[in-house]
């Protein structure tokens, strides 16, 4: 109880100076790095399309292998660091991810690069879990909260939108594995920073780790976004090579919100999503990020094989998304208080859906000021909507139920970027493929125009080996063919953002600060009943590791009583961490 006591006081003092804007600037680095490695290979994909030769479902393993294996480990990691301490969990995860971005740039074939994506995932699962977790101790007060998240939302969207940038940058000077080298100098930095300014903090929660419903957990997603990937490859839905994985991975799902709800101490409280503005918040995140990494993808595809950019050009076009994100989140605590979390994330939504279908005017030939107005809308609505998601959803947690908020967060984050670029990658894949089946007709061999229908980078390739105006065909086809594909992929994004617009009417309407000393009293309230058992309710707070101060303010009688909601015991609200 001692290192709980010890841990808590640390998160206070932060909480109560100026300790807490250092904090903020610790996380947004870890953040920063996490985010910028999920989008920093992007620009890389053609060079590693020449170098390696993988098939398209391997390139896009070689993509999303990352975002798909942080996001199904967060749970597990995140209720690791409750047991043994976020910090240590996290600086454990710095050193992981070092490693495996050495081993990811000396890469020799599909396979090893696709396993070091894999480890890079592991690591920023270890990584992820304490930004949010910190953030909601550290920042109790909404509206301090609101501000730093949107700093905390700015630092995403930028390292995410900036990847391709500096990726760009090094590909066109160096070697594509130079992309992942540039984490080495990062993490030497970041883990003795982290280590010297971090706070320790455990989770209240004694309660047993469920690693078995963890890896339930994983192995579901995995399963479904499988079968997504070969539904988008041509695959039929009866056919067991995707109805297998799909049908797996739900019922694996559905398996671990039932084990979920039997016990007694739950990884997540799935209670919570019950609550409609919560639920509503975890579905927003999802779909934004959806857009943001599945559309970046294949804009940078577009920009480099079609408008024949260079790696930095197609970094430097996407920069305007950059820089409206962080007008969004410089503004966005701001927003909030004026139009409250319903208009601004359903606003947001439709920014960004119109910021799409301004794109489905891109054509072969490149039209500049039409790509930057596009970006511009699109990097300012999506960084609108997360804002306003994120900070609906740990508002609208209880205090007590803040680590599984945060840990439903960082899952539907890291999990919207995944299925994003597999199922908008499929997509694409599968409108992109018909385009190409009248090249037997007109003479090209048809195992060229098959090798051809993985993707433009190779269909370059093959119209390369040709040459020729055999070859000259097959290009010119592809380029068609991507072009439609494209399109249809833009709209079927439309589609998804505007169904985000309607679910946002569940939002509340207007954002409610409660005043400060009632915030304070319910804050420590929290702290009570997760350091006392409520069998031993009775006893003194002081032996509970909670400061006098608060206990005075917690013992007061309320002026009425608490909804039953919030007044549940601490071990049956999920992990029972402050923060995820």
């Amino acid at each position: 109880m001692s290192g709980t006591t010890t841990a808590g006081d640390r998160l206070r003092k932060a909480a109560d100076d100026a300790n807490r804007w250092v904090v903020l600037v610790v996380l947004c680095l870890s953040l920063l790095v996490v985010a910028l490695d999920a989008t920093v290979l992007h620009v890389a994909v053609p060079a590693v399309t020449e170098d390696l030769r993988p098939s398209g479902t391997a390139l896009l393993w070689i993509v999303d292998a990352y975002p798909l294996v942080c996001a199904s480990l967060l749970i597990l990691f995140g209720t690791l660091g409750d047991r043994v301490g976020r910090r240590r969990v996290l600086l454990l995860g710095y050193a992981l991810f070092g490693v495996a971005s050495a081993l990811a740039a000396t890469a020799d074939t599909p396979a090893v690069l696709i396993a070091a994506r894999a480890l890079l995932g592991v690591g920023g699962a270890m990584i992820m879990p304490a930004t949010l977790s910190i953030l909601r101790q550290v920042f109790p007060d909404r509206r301090e909260r609101a501000l730093a998240i949107g700093v905390w939302t700015a630092v995403a969207a930028v390292g995410a939108a900036t990847g391709p940038v500096v990726g760009g940058f090094l590909v066109e000077h160096f070697w594509w594995g130079s992309v992942f080298l540039i984490n080495i100098p990062l993490m030497a930095v970041i883990l003795p920073l982290g280590r010297w300014l971090l706070p320790e903090s455990r989770g209240g929660d004694d309660g047993p780790w469920d690693v078995l419903g963890a890896l339930t957990a994983a192995a579901g997603v995995l399963g479904v976004v499988l079968g997504v990937k070969h539904l988008g490859g041509g695959a039929g839905l009866l056919d067991p090579v995707s109805l297998g994985p799909l049908a797996l991975g739900l019922a694996l799902l559905v398996l671990f919100v039932r084990r979920q709800r039997r016990r007694t101490h739950p990884l997540i409280d799935v209670s919570m999503f019950a609550r409609p503005a919560f639920s509503t918040a975890v579905g927003c995140i999802v779909l934004a990020m959806l857009a943001l990494v599945g559309l970046q993808l294949i804009a940078v595809q577009y920009l480099q094989l079609v408008l024949g950019l260079s790696p930095l050009e197609t970094g430097l076009r996407l920069l305007p998304l950059t820089f409206a994100a962080m007008a969004a989140g410089a503004t966005g605590s701001h927003t909030l208080r004026r139009v409250g979390p319903r208009r601004m994330v359903g606003w947001g939504f439709v920014l960004t859906a119109s910021s799409v279908l301004l794109l489905t005017s891109m054509g072969q030939h490149d039209r500049p000021v039409l790509l930057t107005c596009a970006f511009v809308l699109l990097g300012f609505g999506l960084q609108t909507t997360l804002f306003g998601a994120y900070e609906s959803m740990l508002s609208d947690a209880p205090p007590e139920r803040a680590g599984g908020a945060a840990a439903i967060g960082e899952t539907s984050y890291q999990l919207g970027a995944g299925l994003g670029i597999a199922l908008l990658g499929s997509v694409m894949n599968a409108a992109y493929a018909p385009g190409l089946a009248s090249l037997r007709e007109k003479g090209v061999p048809a195992r060229a125009g098959a090798e051809a229908s993985h993707s433009l980078g190779e269909a370059y390739q093959v119209a390369a080996q040709l040459g020729g105006p055999m070859g000259d065909l097959l290009r010119s086809t592809a380029r068609h063919a991507f072009i439609g594909g494209l399109h249809i992929t833009l709209y079927v994004s439309a589609g998804l953002l505007l169904l985000g617009a309607l679910a946002a009417l569940r939002l509340p309407g207007a954002m409610d600060c409660p005043p400060k000393e009632h915030r304070r009293r319910s804050e420590a309230g929290a702290a009570v009943s997760a350091a006392c058992a409520p069998a031993a309710a009775d006893r003194p707070a002081a032996e509970c590791g909670v400061p006098d101060h608060l206990a005075a303010d917690t013992v007061r009688p309320a002026p009425r009583p608490m909804p039953a909601a919030r007044r549940e015991p601490a071990e049956a609200t999920g992990s029972g961490r402050a923060a995820h």
